[in-house]
């Protein structure tokens, strides 16, 4: 039942997707556990990879990950901080919105988004690991320079306080491959995926509350914001796929791609001031859509590529 349910967890990111803004009791029961959630979700991530994988995908490969993401988190938001003042746009929430999803670290999902598309998850994995970690010294130039976010010790509290949830997950996922369970079929990875699958519809469903008020007190607003998260999302996933898809691995390739769009923006919707994050929380409600339509609209872009390693 899994492994067909695997077979299409694009399909059952939309069903959650669906089901968060038609069910908002349900929506609104779920806040509260998402932290723990996400957390499941790493750790069947990184149980379907395992430890010898992963150390595999890290083994060279430190270097030119570290310039990726620098340029990623830091370069990239720069860059934006500075169109931004060019054309005195600072005060914009959508600005605002922009530059936050900029520096922010990939989604915890990432991985399972990956291998949900066809492709090996290890490079996801491992810019999710080292993003994340790094993220604490990249964020502090860019709040530097915009000082209407404030709150840069909460950020950076909030971040290792991430990078320790990720850590412990993937560390108990490694044990239980390294000691208890070390050669999984491939139809128990496939179980895997479809629990990842389940996972991630039921995670949507809590993340989806924010909008539920917001389709029906303004609707024109919501309207507004999710044409501008759709072609943010979208339009940063196809511009890293254009720039890398003669060159790199295919399964680098829709790891980048993923990471570019998908950001973690919910760290800073708990890390800085309300008075910034309150006018962007239809924002990050609206932007958890293209997220988990990723794998659906953006496969189908990739499945061009070569398929990675199962």
């Amino acid at each position: 039942m899994l492994g067909w349910v695997a077979d299409r967890g694009p399909w059952v990111l939309v069903a959650g997707i669906t089901a968060g803004v038609a069910l908002p009791g349900l929506a609104a029961a779920l806040v509260p556990l998402i932290p723990h959630m996400v957390a499941g979700l790493l750790f069947l991530s990184a149980l379907r990879i395992g430890p010898s994988r992963m150390r595999a995908s890290m083994r060279g490969n430190m270097r030119a990950t570290l310039g990726v993401l620098l340029l990623g988190q830091l370069a990239f938001p720069l860059a934006v901080v500075a169109v931004v003042w060019a054309f005195g746009w600072a005060g914009s929430p959508f600005a605002q919105a922009f530059i936050i999803i900029a520096m922010a670290s990939s989604i915890s999902g990432a991985p399972n988004m990956v291998a949900m598309m066809g492709f090996a998850p290890e490079a996801a994995m491992r810019f999710l690991l080292i993003g994340t970690a790094i993220l604490p010294f990249t964020v502090i130039p860019v709040l530097w320079l915009v000082p209407a976010f404030g709150g840069l010790t909460e950020v950076i509290l909030a971040a290792l306080r991430l990078l320790v949830v990720i850590g412990a997950s993937a560390l108990l996922a490694f044990l239980i491959r390294g000691f208890l369970w070390r050669d999984p079929t491939w139809a128990e990875l496939r179980g895997i995926d479809g629990c990842s699958a389940l996972l991630m519809a039921v995670i949507v469903v809590g993340l989806m509350s924010a909008v539920n008020a917001a389709l029906v007190t303004q609707p024109a607003v919501f309207a507004l914001w999710l044409g501008f998260v759709l072609v943010v999302n979208f339009g940063l996933q196809f511009a890293v796929y254009c720039a890398l898809r003669r060159g790199a691995e295919p399964d680098k390739i829709a790891a980048l791609s993923v990471m570019a769009g998908n950001r973690n923006i919910a760290l800073f919707l708990v890390a800085l001031p309300e008075p910034v994050m309150a006018p962007l929380l239809i924002f990050v409600g609206c932007y958890q859509i293209p997220m988990y339509l990723t794998p659906l609209v953006s496969g189908r872009v990739l499945k061009g590529l070569d398929r990675g390693a199962p």
